[in-house]
């Protein structure tokens, strides 16, 4: 039975920029909560920043630059959280990832575009992808679906070995 790395937000902890969660319900993830399969870490925390915190979006990607609404450069925290997100991943050696769509350090296929106005490009957060890079696919709380057919058919090709 693979593990699965999921963002904390989405296990229920207050941990988003804003103090509070993004909770899913579904009874699939408590199952395998129950059964000690997840993985949770929220990798904005883990870099060192702080609950509340100023939102944050990314600025460019080559060179990598990450502010707050103010400004303020959290390019590194947001890069420390992205190294202890991966070195969790390989540590419980996790089959993939359920993290928070459209985040900056999280999100698999969308995040903002840095103008802070709410527009969407297409891309991933630090955290994604730091995983994708390293061969864990990253699904959003969007694609459960998608997540479980995964899951099941990794069980299916373990069970046939």
């Amino acid at each position: 039975m693979g593990k699965i790395l999921v963002s904390a937000c989405l296990l229920g902890d207050q941990v988003r920029y804003d103090g509070h969660h993004s909770l899913i319900k579904h009874p699939v993830i408590s199952r395998w909560k129950d059964e000690g399969r997840l993985v949770k870490i929220c990798p904005e925390c883990a870099g060192g920043l702080p609950i509340p915190r100023a939102p944050s979006e990314t600025q460019s990607k080559f060179p990598i630059m990450i502010t707050d609404r103010s400004g303020e450069d959290v390019t590194p925290e947001f890069l420390m959280g992205a190294e202890k997100t991966l070195e969790l991943a390989k540590k419980e050696r996790v089959c993939c990832a359920l993290m928070k769509a459209r985040s900056p350090s999280c999100g698999n296929t969308q995040i903002y575009d840095g103008s802070f106005s709410g527009q969407l490009v297409e891309g991933s957060g630090v955290a994604a992808s730091e995983l994708l890079r390293n061969g864990i696919p990253v699904f959003n709380e969007h694609q459960l679906d998608e997540l479980l057919q995964f899951v099941e058919q990794r069980q299916g090709e373990a069970r046939s070995l």
